[in-house]
């Protein structure tokens, strides 16, 4: 660590002493004794190594800790580092907010990015897109048994990838929930082996102009309509859980997932932050720090880092012809 390019004296960077426009800054927590009283962050990730206990530590934008390791993470940001700067900027401002102007602030923030160059560079290197062999359009199962609605994503062909159709499916499902306090939960689950490898990448870039984007998430995006009846929500995750997926079901007042289930925030290495209400849902679960832990370094979270961390309740073994599982954790 010692010698390394971001690694800055943390009170001469506060003070001013030491001006920094650099993509990131490491603090080395073990060798901080002082700082004034007063922390103003420079616009960039500032991340801890070191003492996770440190007085300190709270008030930067992460600190390093596993699975996460340091190399992994810098090249992350330095990768992309304009979105990595939006991103703790946009994790700063958001305990503040109610659930609304947060979920209006994040696509904000997203329409940002939407139109920046790092999200262009990827768009264009990115393969090109089939135009035969697509699997079919999303579907959301319904069922209503008593005062309680089970839904279940219903693409299993694309890993329950969510298009719009799947996408508007849920925000009209949980729209006639916040509309009827009869039904008491909802529970969301996913069939296959895979619960969500989140929002399909074909529609990526499809709607260029970042400001019509926005409008179409504020009239369209399912997070608004499940973050009203998050209190009525129970999730159940196997296999992996990846972006909107992720960003959906952290809304829930109780998740659960199958041991072999796994979690991951990819959007930075696209330009781009989690843009279907994650850095509200996450950052309000596991908190601020992890929630950028996650984001900006894109690692995999297994299900028992998951349940450690509190993005899940409990774990659920998945055993064959029980669709429930039995909790083993949590």
């Amino acid at each position: 660590m010692a010698g390394h390019p971001h690694l800055l004296d943390a009170r001469r960077l506060w003070l001013g002493e030491a001006p920094h426009d650099g993509p990131l800054a490491l603090i080395d927590l073990d060798a901080t004794r002082d700082w004034p009283d007063v922390v103003t962050l420079p616009p960039c990730p500032v991340i801890g190594l070191g003492d996770a206990a440190h007085p300190l530590a709270p008030l930067l934008d992460t600190v390093v800790e596993p699975p996460v390791g340091l190399p992994g993470l810098v090249a992350q940001v330095l990768a992309q580092p304009v979105a990595a700067s939006v991103v703790v900027e946009l994790l700063r401002a958001l305990p503040g907010m109610g659930v609304e102007q947060a979920l209006l602030t994040e696509s904000l923030a997203y329409g940002v990015l939407q139109g920046s160059e790092g999200h262009r560079r990827w768009l264009a290197g990115r393969s090109a897109v089939p135009s035969e062999g697509l699997p079919p359009p999303g579907q959301l199962a319904v069922a209503r048994v008593g005062d309680g609605l089970s839904l279940a994503l219903d693409r299993p062909e694309a890993g329950n990838a969510i298009d719009r159709p799947l996408r508007d499916a849920l925000h009209d499902a949980f729209a006639m929930v916040a509309l009827d306090p009869a039904i008491r939960v909802v529970r969301l689950a996913a069939r296959g082996r895979v619960f969500s490898l989140g929002a399909d990448l074909a529609e990526f870039g499809t709607t260029r102009d970042p400001a019509v984007a926005h409008g179409i998430r504020r009239r369209t995006l399912p997070a608004r309509m499940i973050a009203r009846v998050g209190d009525r929500l129970e999730v159940h995750v196997q296999g992996p859980c990846v972006g909107a997926g992720l960003e959906m079901a952290a809304f829930a007042r109780r998740i659960t997932a199958s041991p072999r289930a796994w979690f991951a925030l990819p959007e930075l290495a696209m330009g781009l932050l989690p843009g279907a209400g994650g850095c509200v849902s996450v950052s309000r679960r596991i908190g601020r720090q992890r929630a950028a832990l996650m984001i900006l370094s894109g690692r995999r979270i297994s299900a028992r880092v998951a349940l450690g961390w509190g993005l899940v309740d409990a774990l659920k073994d998945d055993a064959p012809g029980d669709e429930r599982g039995a909790d083993i954790a949590g």
